[in-house]
């Protein structure tokens, strides 16, 4: 699998640190988003192939990110990775476009393997 581009969207910064150095680590281009404002902000500067996104943020929340990324840019793939998941945010989130939908904490191969599927389905 070719070299993509991530961009981790999580207000826990000690997390997103270590998931990008340990996806960094496995050749893959990794970009940090503290917020759904800044993660919009990227996405409109240097769009990513794919995307992690948290549900729970303060400010503007996971879903609406998700609503807005689909929106205007629906080439990228949305993995859900939060740790206050539900079955109904489930649903929603899949209506909305999102790729997957994963807890945490995961496991750094079952994120990379969730990865490798969303840019695989890009093409």
């Amino acid at each position: 699998m070719g070299k993509f581009r991530v961009l981790l969207v999580d207000d826990e910064e000690e997390l997103v640190k270590a998931l990008a150095e340990r996806l960094e680590i496995r050749k893959l281009s990794c970009q940090i988003a503290l917020n759904g404002e800044e993660a919009l902000r990227i996405v409109e500067d240097s769009p990513p192939d794919v995307m992690v996104l948290d549900l729970k943020m303060p400010g503007m929340d996971g879903m609406e990110v998700l609503r807005r990324v689909k929106k205007s840019h629906p080439e990228i793939e949305v993995l859900i990775l939060t740790g206050h998941g539900s079955e109904s945010d489930e649903q929603i989130a899949r209506r909305l476009g999102a790729f997957d939908y994963l807890q945490k904490p995961v496991d750094i191969r079952e994120l990379v393997s969730a990865l490798e599927r969303a840019y695989g389905a890009k093409s």
